[in-house]
This record gives C-alpha cells, structure tokens and sequence, in this order.
C-alpha cells in the first residue's frame, strides 16, 4: 500500500491516464505479491526407506550391494567427525550400512547409549521420523579372518544369545569400540572360552591401542575407524544419565565420502 499512495501523490493533472496505468500496473504487483506471501512455500517430502522383512532382507541387501559398493564414511557429530571404512567382507553389513546412510536414515540418529571405557552406540533416536521394518542380518563372523574389536571397531549390536542364538545383528543400531588396552594373560583366557586364536599382529593391538577382545566372535565387526579416534574418547567422555544416555544429545549425520 505504500508503493500505491505514492504513486498517487507524485500524479500530475496532465499525466492522470499514465498514472491510472501504474496504479493498475502497482495493484496488479501487489496483489500477486501478497498471493505469493501467502501461498505457503511446498513442503518437502520426508526421505522414504523401503521397508524390508526377515524373508526379503538378504536377497534386498544382496542386490544392493552390487551397485553401491561404497566403503569410506564421515560420521558427523557436534564433537567432531569420524571416518570410517567398511570392510569388503562383511558383504550384507556393508550394503546395509550404506543404504541406510544413502536413505538419511541415520542423520535421524545418535550415540544414545555411551560407557566410557567400552564403546559408544549409536543409530536410534527417540525423534526418529523414518522406519525401516523389522529384520536382522545374519552373522558375518569369519573364524579364520576375524575382524576383532579393537579400539575404532565398527560392529553392529544384536539381541543376546537367549533371544536370538544365531547372532544375527540390528538392522541399524552399531556401536565403536573404545575400550583398553588388555594383557597377553587376558587374551589367553579369551581363546580358551571363545575356542579361537590371535595372531601376532592381533595380540599386538590389543596389548598396544587396546579394545573389547570380550566382544570377539559374539557381534560382528564390519568397519573401523580411519580417523577420528580422538572423537570417539570426546563423546566416550561425555556426562551420561540413566541408561548410559547422555545428558547432552551427541546427534550424528552419516555420509558417503569419496573412496
């Protein structure tokens, strides 16, 4: 209105048509102007995820992974990032790590389980939006090329063996490994109950940067970190309440990066 009451006053007698013309020219403007404002903007539709059942889970995450092979990850965090890579053989953990990052699953997450010492958890939130259905992914354990929980491990989390014998994983809840470094006496007495043996080089790490050797052949491990350990001790170290939940929400964004 005020462009309108302007052109009005500056009208002289002789120019009445011309300015009748801009005052129609200004109305048109400000009618479609005031539309615009009130015509709400689209909304954007909300990431869909197809959701996926015990039967079509493998076959889904089998036929994905042939043309996703992504392996490197940046998990963002308002502590820092984390960059992970994904083992190659790990085939059905990978694929479905890298659908749900791919989906935006996971930037509806958090670490919401943290216990300084062991690991970190993350991928649920309370204000999760997407679903996903209600799977698990088989075990992924190789005996003879075990990936072991060291320190940086990325390994998904699973119900205990009461309820779920055959160690199948969450379809999204992961966890990396902080843990400490461990004495060749403790792994000893880890082979024995496990039935395994370290090699050299594992018994090194362990000794060395330390981790959850406890947790070997139980979860399975299908990614370590590749930067960002300090990040993983500043969230290890935040002030946690009931439920090991942390007071302050650590919410991450997880995102393909270049391989």
């Amino acid at each position: 209105m005020k462009r309108t009451r302007a052109f009005a006053a500056i009208c002289h007698p002789i120019l009445v048509v011309a300015c009748l013309v801009s005052l129609a020219s200004c109305n048109q403007d400000n009618k479609a102007a005031q539309q615009q404002r009130e015509t709400p903007p689209p909304v954007a539709e909300e990431p869909t995820l197809k959701s996926l059942t015990p039967e079509t889970a493998v076959p889904v995450l089998t036929e994905f992974a042939k043309n996703n092979p992504d392996s490197l990850f940046l998990i963002r965090t308002r502590l820092g990032d984390i960059k992970v890579r994904l083992y190659k053989d790990t085939p059905l953990h990978r694929a479905n790590f890298v659908r749900l990052a791919k989906a935006g699953f996971y930037d509806e997450g958090e670490f919401y389980r943290v216990v300084k010492g062991f690991a970190i958890q993350g991928g649920d939130s309370d204000e999760r939006k997407m679903k996903l259905g209600a799977y698990k992914i088989p075990q992924e354990i190789n005996l003879k090329n075990l990936h072991i929980h060291k320190k940086g491990a990325l390994a998904m989390a699973r119900y205990g063996d009461e309820r779920n014998p055959e160690k199948e994983s969450s379809s999204h809840n992961f966890y990396i490994v902080q843990g400490k470094p461990r004495s060749v006496s403790e792994l000893r007495a880890i082979e024995a109950q496990h039935h395994m043996q370290y090699t050299p080089e594992q018994i090194r790490i362990y000794k060395t940067l330390g981790g959850e050797p406890g947790l070997d052949t139980e979860y399975t491990v299908f990614g370590e970190v590749v930067e960002g350990l300090d990040v993983v001790d500043k969230i290890a170290n935040v002030q946690v309440g009931g439920g090991d939940w942390p007071v302050d929400v650590v919410k991450h964004q997880i995102k393909v990066v270049e391989n």
